[in-house]
């Protein structure tokens, strides 16, 4: 018996492969980028930390805490996006399952910090109300 010869690729399948290996790229950039997000914010929250205790002075952790959260939901857009990229070339249920779970969690995780950073403005607008009012009635 004569062996089978093997089928040479054929367009297709190549083109499958650069379409499934642009997007692994792509989702590794979007990653970075929300990575270097993270390193940003942490960077940022940081500096603020640390010229408030160099200024001996109390540190304003509100403040601090609102900028660390603005850049972690800003990343967690960046990452929840690598998901769904990942979706798209995912090759069984199983992965898209996984990926699907972790796209919860990261969305939960954004609207819940999301919603955190909205009290918190709240309630630093309402301090600074308060002040306000405090300073106008010592005025009179």
């Amino acid at each position: 018996m004569l062996p089978i010869p093997e089928l040479p690729t054929t367009i297709f399948s190549r083109t499958e492969e650069g379409v499934v290996a642009g997007v692994q790229w792509l989702k590794l950039g979007v990653e970075v980028v929300g990575a270097l997000i993270i390193s940003l914010g942490i960077l940022a929250a940081g500096g603020l930390l640390v010229r408030a205790l160099l200024a001996r002075r109390t540190a304003d952790f509100t403040a601090i805490r609102l900028t660390l959260a603005r850049y972690l939901a800003l990343a967690l857009e960046f990452q929840l996006g690598a998901d769904i990229l990942s979706t798209a070339i995912a090759p069984s249920w199983e992965q898209i399952g996984k990926l699907g779970a972790i796209a919860v969690i990261r969305t939960a995780l954004n609207f819940f910090l999301s919603k955190e950073m909205q009290q918190e403005r709240r309630e630093s607008g309402n301090e600074q109300q308060s002040v306000d009012r405090a300073r106008k009635s010592s005025e009179s």
